[in-house]
């Protein structure tokens, strides 16, 4: 085992030990949602809730669901810290009736074989240290897993041609080795297109607090976040267009250092990011996220497929490793399949 492995399961077990106890803590208790879903959103630096328009509108913006007209899957796998952690993602959204749509999205952040030492250790001079005499029994080892897991269920309308919004429901679920939590939130959202070339979206995640129950007895509150952004697209030459989109993270989680900006418990995030299309067939993106980080992505389009690739550098990154996200989305671009009443 490298010593990369070791300084992660050490800070991980830190961390588990203190997540278990008892006690409420409410700062970074959904972090796990933050991270984006989608090869696209991630090449932007995550400024996507206003630019949405797929099937992945479930997590960006619930109110973006209704502009399908087809229905659409997606499937998203992303390695992170030297592919300790894997981060996995899949959804389905289907049109419904003239202006609405339903989606379902699940997303799974784990840390897998987790090795627990705590039954292998033999203290042969019982001194209670494990020094030079002691060992290990590696057959009393037991491995686990431990996940997050989201579960949103999504509802989106479409009011008018230039707006639409939509509600989530989200059942989360929490896991690290015999200790559990579950909890269900909300989020309400919605998109303006102001023109056919400017969109402005808002999407107000956990909106009526979401708890945490832990079966040790532990309770945690997720806190609303409001994330807001707005995307232009301007015309390059005949065939391209060059789409910038800024985005905003509004949390309430008192984040005084770990954030762009802050005034009392109120903390601001920014999200940029600047996608060059080609008549509709590839895509090149950069973006600077809300951890600082550069990220570059790349896209291409293929009949009812979608492919997307993204790359996102970790300061360090000799001892972290850096992230690479790839998703692919396929459409059922197939007339049978058409929302009805559109032409």
């Amino acid at each position: 085992m490298n010593h990369r492995r070791i300084l992660f399961l050490l800070l991980f077990f830190a961390s588990s030990v203190n997540l278990l106890s008892q006690g409420t803590g409410n700062k970074y208790a959904g972090e796990f949602l933050a991270i984006g879903v989608g090869g696209r959103p991630l090449g932007m630096g995550g400024a996507y809730v206003s630019l949405v328009n797929d099937v992945t509108a479930g997590y960006w913006n619930p109110g973006a669901l209704a502009m399908i007209n087809y229905p659409q899957f997606s499937l998203m796998h992303d390695e992170r810290f030297g592919n300790l952690v894997n981060y996995d993602y899949g959804s389905v959204a289907v049109p419904w009736g003239v202006n609405a749509s339903l989606g379902l999205s699940v997303i799974r952040l784990g840390v897998d074989d987790v090795p627990n030492t705590k039954g292998a250790w033999v203290d042969l001079n019982n001194n209670g240290y494990f020094d030079n005499g002691d060992r290990l029994d590696y057959s009393q080892i037991r491995f686990f897993n431990a996940a997050d897991w989201a579960f949103i269920a999504t509802y989106s309308k479409k009011h008018s041609d230039k707006l639409s919004y939509g509600v989530n429901l989200k059942v989360i679920s929490r896991s690290i080795d015999d200790g559990s939590a579950w909890g269900i939130g909300f989020d309400v959202g919605a998109i303006y297109s102001v023109s056919p070339k400017f969109r402005i979206g808002a999407n107000l995640q956990d909106i009526t607090t979401t708890l945490l129950s832990w079966s040790t007895g532990r309770r945690e509150l997720i806190t609303p976040t409001a994330k807001i952004g707005g995307s232009y697209d301007i015309p390059f030459f005949k065939t391209g267009r060059i789409t910038p989109a800024l985005d905003f993270d509004v949390r309430f989680e008192n984040r005084k250092f770990a954030s762009l900006a802050s005034a009392g418990p109120v903390s601001f995030d920014m999200h940029a990011g600047l996608e060059y299309g080609f008549k509709d067939l590839f895509a090149l993106r950069v973006g600077y996220n809300d951890v600082k980080q550069l990220t570059f992505g790349a896209g291409v389009k293929l009949p009812k497929l979608n492919l997307d690739y993204s790359f996102a550098k970790f300061d360090g990154s000799d001892q972290l490793g850096n992230t690479h996200r790839i998703s692919v989305t396929f459409t059922l671009d197939d007339e049978k399949f058409k929302r009805k009443g559109e032409k």
